[in-house]
């Protein structure tokens, strides 16, 4: 087992937080795969290489625990090593650390797979990033590892009808943007999780009649689970079907679908465990027995990415 390796450093801009106060969830994900490149880079698969051969180190699976929210200004550093190389998969893990208190802040793991950049068709990734990869093999500590959810093989593939039929809400609809869009005019890895996070609200308000622009509670993320299927390029129309999972004390799950809206066909699956959050005492707080009621009456039975 080898030590993690500094892959990225950068701190939180005031413009990467939201209306709760901290960086938001979008944001850890763009670092996490600026992170991935950082590692590409000592596999011998640096952005030269990649461009040369027409080729790019994609995101397919994403576990995210956030252990402590980060505000405006927090300097950040993502330390990260290998957890499994093959020619198909490579499966790394990161730390995101703050240097001034030196807490991890966040974990992810992410499997990615070495793509056409143009088709996005699977290539097997060179002999040598595979066993330079094998010299960085760690292991998962305990914090790093899945907590309330559960890291199981992904479900099958749902559709849009499944959605619909079964109880989820539509959550957001909207064109991919230019913005939203990577290099080679693809959604970029961190704009899928921008999409669920802007649709938050809609669920909510949807079940609860709840308005976070009111009032000074919130919510946070505790961990977020991803698995990218299909590609989405700029200009494509996608919808966001989202339901509940659970119901706790104070923790409640959530699940999406994301569709494209022409083809229905899958474009990306998650689920969530968060928590309601006093945005002045920056606590986490119980989910009031009206609220919880109501959530409990809208669960999706089976619902899972």
């Amino acid at each position: 087992m080898s030590g993690l390796i500094e892959l990225y450093r950068n701190s939180v801009q005031q413009w990467e937080v939201d209306m709760m106060g901290h960086m938001n969830v979008q944001f850890y994900v763009q670092k996490s795969t600026a992170a991935l490149a950082g590692l590409a880079q000592e596999l011998g698969l640096g952005p030269r290489d990649l461009r040369e051969s027409g080729a790019c180190l994609v995101p397919r699976d994403h576990h995210i625990r956030f252990l402590k929210e980060q505000r405006p200004g927090a300097p950040i550093v993502i330390n990260g090593g290998v957890i499994e190389a093959t020619p198909e998969w490579l499966t790394v893990y990161q730390e995101m650390v703050n240097p001034a208190s030196e807490d991890v802040v966040a974990t992810f793991q992410v499997t990615a797979q070495l793509q056409d950049a143009r088709t996005r068709a699977p290539r097997q990734l060179p002999g040598g990033a595979v066993d330079r990869a094998r010299a960085l093999i760690t292991a998962v500590p305990e914090h790093g590892a899945p907590r309330g959810l559960d890291l199981h093989e992904p479900r099958p593939a749902p559709t849009l009808a499944e959605a619909e039929e079964g109880g989820m809400n539509a959550t957001w609809r909207g064109p991919v943007m230019p913005a939203q869009g990577d290099v080679h005019g693809y959604l970029a890895t961190h704009a899928h999780m921008g999409i669920v996070s802007d649709a938050v609200p809609n669920l909510l308000v949807r079940l609860t009649r709840e308005d976070r622009s009111q009032g000074r509670i919130g919510g946070a993320a505790l961990e977020y689970r991803f698995v990218y299927r299909q590609p989405a390029k700029v200009d494509d129309l996608l919808t966001l079907y989202s339901g509940i999972r659970t119901v706790g004390t104070k923790a409640y799950q959530f699940g999406h679908w994301l569709f494209d809206a022409t083809s229905g066909e899958v474009i990306a699956t998650a689920e969530a465990v968060a928590v309601l959050l006093d945005l002045d005492a920056r606590k986490a707080i119980a989910i009031p027995d009206d609220r919880r009621a109501i959530l409990e009456a809208h669960i999706v039975p089976g619902l899972s990415a």
